[in-house]
């Protein structure tokens, strides 16, 4: 019982690292450090990346609370922007291959992977 205690901290605190990694490389994506092809800037002068890596960081703190709803939630949105993503950006491969598509997309894909470890483990921890 120990063990899957510690095991579901450890799940835990990682969803929370990459939640956080994710936002850092939006960040780095907005002060054009990491690349993104050749993107086509919002009028807004892309405020969205901002408003992105926000969320991430709200978000992975929110995954401390390890509230179910949340965790399903969470795990939709993420994966949701995964989606649009590479819905998107299917015909454009120098967005998708770009520094800041593969690091961000990675990053994502293994939030999502621990997010859904999360809640597995807190569910077999409530039994």
């Amino acid at each position: 019982m120990n063990t899957l205690r510690t095991n579901s901290s450890r799940i835990t605190w990682l969803a929370v690292g990459l939640a956080l990694f994710t936002a850092l490389i939006y960040i780095l994506i907005a002060f054009n450090i990491l690349g993104v092809g050749n993107p086509q800037v919002a009028r807004d002068g892309g405020a969205i990346i901002y408003v992105a890596a926000g969320c991430y960081i709200f978000g992975g703190f929110l995954i401390l609370l390890r509230n179910r709803w949340l965790l399903l939630f969470g795990a939709f949105i993420n994966f949701m922007v995964i989606l649009f993503f590479f819905s998107m950006y299917q015909t454009r491969l120098e967005v998708i291959l770009s520094p800041g598509g593969i690091a961000s997309k990675l990053a994502q894909i293994l939030l999502e992977i621990s997010l859904l470890l999360v809640l597995v483990s807190n569910w077999k921890r409530s039994k």
